[in-house]
């Protein structure tokens, strides 16, 4: 993230809109993952609170499926798909019971799969943003959901 992070702010900064294309081509190619390395108790209570997370938001995500032009676009077609099946996989389970190693690494990549696709189909909407609506990415970036410090307020330095 810290990679994504300097160049986006680079990008701001300088108007580095072609970095941004062979940046967003190699991401594509990437398989980026979220430390999951958690305990037992952790695991679970994470869990519980992804699954609700996406019982929350299923509505939303349909709305999103059912949209025709969203589906046009192949990789955020296949972003849904991921999100629906681990949606799926931790409505089927059953939290009370102790869940095993190897069903937690199952999840473990259901959830990469989601975060990894997340992190291109956000990058590739800072792209067109940048392309087509530079001030909409301004703002895309001063509020960057992986950066730690970010701020809406304008800093010059």
């Amino acid at each position: 993230m810290k990679k994504i992070n300097k160049l986006l702010k680079k990008i701001l900064i300088f108007g580095l809109i072609k970095n941004l294309a062979i940046f967003l081509k190699d991401l594509k190619k990437t398989d980026l993952e979220i430390n999951l390395d958690l305990g037992i108790d952790q695991r679970k209570e994470f869990l519980i609170d992804l699954k609700q997370l996406l019982v929350e938001n299923r509505g939303f995500l349909i709305r999103l499926l059912e949209n025709p032009n969203l589906l046009e676009k192949d990789t955020f077609s296949n972003l849904l798909l991921a999100i629906f099946h681990l949606d799926e996989e931790l409505e089927r389970r059953d939290f009370n019971r102790d869940l095993i190693e190897s069903d937690y690494e199952h999840l473990a990549n259901d959830i990469n799969r989601v975060y990894s696709s997340l992190i291109y189909e956000w990058v590739n909407y800072l792209y067109y943003l940048k392309l087509h609506y530079p001030y909409m990415f301004s703002i895309a970036v001063r509020t960057n959901p992986f950066d730690d410090n970010a701020s809406i307020y304008v800093n010059e330095s």
